[in-house]
Formats: C-alpha cells, structure tokens, sequence
C-alpha cells in the first residue's frame, strides 16, 4: 500500500476511483426526470394590419375596428388601409344589368406569403388577378395555374416583378386559356403582395374568388347557401401524389356521406369537379373533405332565375379565433356549422345592435338571420365547440336571384405562433 501511495500514479488514480464511485451512486438515487410539457401553439394578439383590396370608381368600402364601422370612398386605384389588431374592411356591388349583373363582395386581404384560389378558370370565365405591392420596397410573386389536366401555366407566370406600391391586374386568359376549372397559387418571393381575383361567368353572373385555406388533408368547405340553383365543388391536389378524397355534407338535418359521391379521385398536380347540387339538396350546408394527401378545395354557387347570379366559396378554418366581416346589406344570413359536438357562437351587428348568442346542434348547419338593414358589419365569437361558417347576401329579382357568398376568415384580432423548443438545430445550416 506503501509503495501504491507514493507512486506518482497511485494518487490519482484514487482520485478517479472517488469520483466514480460517487457519480454511481448519483445516478442511481437520481430522482426521476420530470416530464417536459408539450407546447402547443400560442395565442397572440395582432399589433397591426395591411388590408389592400382592388377599387372600384364610385364605391364604399366599409372599414372596421373593435365597435366602429366607418366607409370610405374609393377610386379606381387599389384601396390600402392600415390599423391595429381586428381591422377590417371589404365592400359589395350590386349590378342589375349588363355583362357585370350580379351581387359581388370582396373582403380585403391581408399580403401574405402564400394565396390560394379556387373558381371556374378562364376558359369558362373571365378571370381578373389583382396584385398589389402594398410597401415601398420591390416585390417577386410566383403565379401557378392548376387545371384538370395539372399545371397549365408553365413559366408565364414566374419571376412577376411588381414595383414599389404598383398594382398589376392579369387576364388569367394570358396564363392558362384552355383551364375549365382552376386552383391557382400565388407565392410571394420577396416583398409582400396582397391578392385579390374577380371572376365574371360566360353565361352571366359575378363575385371575387375567396381565399382558400392552404392544402391540408382535412378541409372543411362552410357557407353553402339553400334554395334552388347548382352547388360545384372543386378540389385539387397540387403536390405530386395522387389523392383520395372523402366527402360528407353536414346540412341543416344530417351529417351524412352523399350518395354516389362518397369519395373522389384527384390526380397529382390536377383539379377535379364534382357536382353536388342533389347532395345537398336544397338545405344549407357545408362539405367536410378527408384526403390522403393534402388538398384545396371550394364550391361553386350557381343562383336561380332566367339570369343565374354566381358566388363561391371555399375551403376556411374554424371560428376558434373569431371572424368579422365589415360590409353587408340587407338579405345577409350566416350559415354555421358545428362539427364534433354542439357549438356555440356571439354574434353582433356594428352599429347598434346588442350580441346574442347562436346555438348550433353537433353535425349540423343553421341558418341565422341577420335582420339589420343598409350598410352594417357583422362580428362572430367562439363561445363553444368546433364552428365554421359563412356569410350569404341575397336579392330576389324578376329576372333572377342576385347572391354572393364569403366564407368566415379568422378575425385579424389574433394569431396562432408554433411553439418554439431549444434546439441545436435552429443555428445550424
């Protein structure tokens, strides 16, 4: 032992033996790891808002915050407005005769980095893409034409240049003149560029392309009005995998799988229509869409009368963060739909009228009435469940229905923010 200790080696090697002897016994009476919390995405509130949307000579568009609804005149230059969290503004035209008859409205989008559009396409329609450049620093968007028969736009529409503060409107004839129907995508590679898509049918009948929610594999198609006329839907599978879609109409009696159309085949890359109109027969409705690979999706509504008036719809997220729409008219309704369970919502009118609260039975679609009449906003909360919905406006004329349709848009109160984890990774090439 004599001789261990005094080798210059023996010390320490004592030393190592300590010390794992006590790094052992650490391990083995550590207590147990505490389960991380998993962290879902954040709930946060909007500071500011662009809205640009496309002008229109001699209108109003009706502007909203929190409690006020004011309107401004607009020119025939794309009209921009910025203001804080829950701003929002869009207008309606009504046209009773001529080429443009019809109930047109558009809500006032937001740049974004990614727009997605689906409608008739230009070879059954003139299709007009509004692109607006809503700062002062040059912006690049990329457009992309999906027909039946997949892409048809080619490079046409890549590597658009718009200038600081321009408006660029395209004649979707230019792109793709041979589409039927169409999903169309505009990406924003640098800048920011607000969209904005007025279609007007061969046969008669105008109204604004909605924006679609992005490709998922369950999309939920709300605001399908009742009555007479035909009901088109539209989906597409952009990516490059076949896609196979499950459909079911929730209506104001049933949730069910229409007959016959239970299911849809969309090739990659392609856009397919199936008609509708028996499916839901003549109740109001939405389309609950379950696919193997993501897809967009909306519907075509075709009015009643010897000049048929044209709406659209489309693919939109539920009521979770509440939605407004800043200019209606009388003949407005909601139409709500409750997934997964019974739902609840507040509704208001702005001005003047005091919220009430609408209740919606689970699987099912109702009707609301919103009695107001000239010029009002309409703002809805989430109390309780899954809710989607849109807002319908309609006008009985002798010579046809005049309608338009918008589906619910998250209110720009509030935003979703992923969840952020500690990563080596977030620095890394």
């Amino acid at each position: 032992m004599k001789a261990f200790v005094e080798n210059r080696f023996g010390l320490l090697v004592l030393v190592i033996v300590a010390l794992t002897a006590m790094y052992g016994v650490a391990y083995v009476t550590r207590p147990a790891p505490s389960p991380r919390p998993s962290v879902g995405p954040r709930k946060v509130a909007v500071e500011s808002v662009t809205a640009v949307c496309p002008g229109t000579k001699g209108e109003k568009v009706g502007v909203y915050l929190p409690g006020t609804l004011t309107h401004e005149a607009m020119d025939a230059k794309p009209y921009l407005t910025n203001g804080p969290g829950g701003l929002e503004a869009g207008y309606l035209t009504r046209v009773t005769q001529g080429g443009g008859r019809g109930l047109a409205g558009v809500r006032c989008t937001e740049p974004a980095p990614e727009t997605w559009l689906v409608g008739p396409g230009p070879a059954n329609a003139d299709v007009r893409l509004h692109l607006t450049n809503a700062d002062k620093a040059p912006a690049q968007a990329d457009v992309v034409v999906f027909a039946a028969e997949g892409a048809v736009s080619g490079d046409k529409g890549i590597g658009l240049e718009i200038a600081p503060g321009e408006h660029r409107e395209i004649d979707l004839k230019t792109l793709a003149p041979s589409a039927d129907v169409m999903a169309l995508s505009v990406t924003t590679v640098f800048g920011r560029v607000a969209v904005a898509a007025r279609t007007t049918l061969d046969g008669g009948g105008v109204d604004w392309l909605p924006a679609a929610a992005p490709p998922a594999t369950r999309v939920v198609v709300p605001g399908i009005p009742g009555g007479g006329g035909g009901r088109e839907l539209l989906v597409a599978a952009p990516g490059e995998t076949d896609a196979v879609v499950q459909v079911k109409a929730v209506s104001e009696d049933a949730e069910y799988a229409m007959k016959g159309r239970e299911s849809l085949d969309v090739p990659a890359g392609s856009v397919v229509s199936l008609d509708v109109t028996t499916g839901v027969g003549a109740s109001s409705a939405a389309l609950v869409l379950t696919s193997s690979v993501p897809v967009v999706a909306g519907v075509v509504i075709t009015g009643t009368g010897q000049r048929a008036d044209v709406a659209f719809t489309a693919g939109t997220s539920s009521l979770a963060l509440g939605s407004a729409v800043a200019r209606n008219g009388t003949g407005s309704r909601l139409v709500l739909t409750a997934l997964g369970g019974p739902g609840k919502v507040r509704v208001q009118v702005v001005p003047g009228e005091r919220p009430f609260e609408v209740e919606v039975p689970a699987g099912r679609t109702r009707n609301v009435k919103l009695k107001a009449k000239g010029d009002f906003a309409v703002v809805v909360t989430p109390v309780s469940g899954e809710v989607y919905g849109g807002r319908v406006v309609e006008e009985r004329l002798k010579t046809g229905l005049l309608i338009t349709a918008q589906p619910l848009a998250p209110a720009r109160m509030w935003t979703m923010l992923p969840a952020l984890n500690d990563s080596q990774r977030v620095v890394l090439p």
